[in-house]
């Protein structure tokens, strides 16, 4: 099992300008929902920008530390548009 904090941290380190959200799911710290905002997206189709975030944590997932997880990826100018239409 990995922290919210760690499953951030491994995000992070592979995403420098990544902002990261966590969310334990069922209270078991093996099952994750993530939203990632990151330039590192742009451009780029929305499979490609979740490898991006299987690979950071690629070695939690194989040792199955993480069970689940789901994420929602989206570049700054995509989040802006989202985040402004729940506010």
């Amino acid at each position: 099992m990995v922290s919210p904090d760690q499953v951030k941290a491994m995000i992070e380190a592979q995403l420098a300008d990544a902002q990261v959200t966590v969310e334990d799911l069922t209270g078991t710290r093996d099952h994750y929902q993530v939203i990632v905002v990151s330039s590192h997206f742009e451009g780029l189709p929305r499979v490609r920008q979740h490898q991006l975030v299987y690979g950071s944590l690629q070695e939690a997932m194989s040792t199955e530390a993480i069970h689940a997880l789901t994420m929602k990826t989206y570049t700054p100018e995509a989040w802006s548009q989202v985040s402004g239409a729940v506010s």
